[in-house]
């Protein structure tokens, strides 16, 4: 046993059988190796994709995709009774009203917190009975109606191509956008000079793609006729805030009017406007003047409703059921 050697560390040839039992060892753990980079390279390809998938979308195609459903609603618009409180300079109304195929009937019920007394309350009836009884002034309030929706629907138009956007953070889950004047924009109608003079803030509901808020400030004087007809001063602004009132609808929730400037023969222009409106009830399609006042006529009364707060929780308002007229 003297002559017994050991090998303490001697190398083992790459064909001894020791060797060959380590290979499949070490192509297993290679393959492993490989299979957990395979992992990660699509984990982060994944992550990648979901990551892109998230981004927001531009705020001029968010603000051209929520024109374009401001402008199919304005077509294509449901019938609402509702109340509206009116604050002007020297007096505070209320009055309820019925949206039918021949425009809205109103019927003024309280001034300053208090019902008309019976001065009030004789012209107002005098009022409505004319509109319902004169083919002339039914025709006038149609043209009137007519107007102020085409009105509305050129300045939605705008939006897109007026202003110039960019992202301002997230308010009570609405996409805030500040917007100003784009140079490049044309304005050639008097409502769109006065709009394209803008700027402020814009609140769109991303889920829906509809306007929450609209927030602009005149940036300079806007003249009439070289000055001469009239201007608007810089500084005047304008405030409008809308409602989801049903799962399609979304009807306007409040104004806000503050303009300052002159009119013709250099008079001075103040007014200060502004407007509430709640109680929306959906009502049938179709109704005429008389229909509607029919409607406010027996129906209970929305008056004692308060109205919705200033503020995106208005955004969520349930619209009650719909009023039908009775036989």
């Amino acid at each position: 046993m003297g002559n017994v050697k050991f090998f303490t560390n001697s190398r083992v040839s790459s064909r001894s059988p020791a060797a060959l039992a380590h290979r499949p060892l070490v192509r297993r753990g290679g393959a492993k190796c490989l299979l957990w980079f395979a992992a990660g390279v699509l984990t982060v390809a994944q992550a990648t994709l979901y990551a892109q998938a998230r981004l927001p979308e531009s705020p001029e195609k968010l603000v051209r995709e929520v024109a374009y459903n401001e402008m199919q609603d304005h077509h294509a618009h449901s019938y609402w009774r509702f109340w509206i409180e009116r604050n002007l300079q020297n007096e505070t109304q209320r009055e309820e009203r019925v949206e039918t195929a021949d425009g809205p009937i109103a019927r003024l019920f309280l001034s300053n917190g208090h019902p008309l007394n019976q001065e009030f309350e004789r012209q107002e009836q005098a009022r409505l009975k004319r509109l319902l009884s004169s083919p002339r002034e039914q025709a006038r309030s149609r043209q009137d109606y007519a107007e102020g929706e085409e009105r509305i629907g050129r300045v939605v138009a705008l939006m897109p191509d007026a202003f110039l956007y960019e992202d301002d953070g997230e308010e009570d889950g609405c996409r805030r956008l500040r917007f100003r004047s784009n140079p490049a924009f044309l304005a050639h109608l008097i409502e769109a000079r006065i709009f394209h003079a803008m700027s402020g803030t814009l609140c769109v509901d991303t889920r829906y793609k509809r306007l929450v808020e609209f927030k602009g400030q005149l940036d300079e004087n806007v003249d009439f006729g070289f000055g001469i007809l009239g201007r608007l001063c810089k500084g005047s602004w304008f405030q409008l805030k809308r409602t989801q009132v049903s799962a399609t609808d979304w009807k306007t929730a409040g104004i806000e009017l503050h303009i300052s400037g002159r009119a013709v023969l250099f008079k001075a222009i103040s007014h200060e406007m502004s407007e509430v409106r709640g109680g929306f009830a959906q009502v049938p399609a179709g109704l005429n003047l008389i229909q509607g006042m029919k409607l406010l006529e027996q129906s209970p009364s929305q008056s004692e409703v308060r109205p919705p707060s200033h503020g995106p929780a208005a955004r969520s308002l349930v619209a009650a059921p719909a009023l039908a007229l009775r036989p």
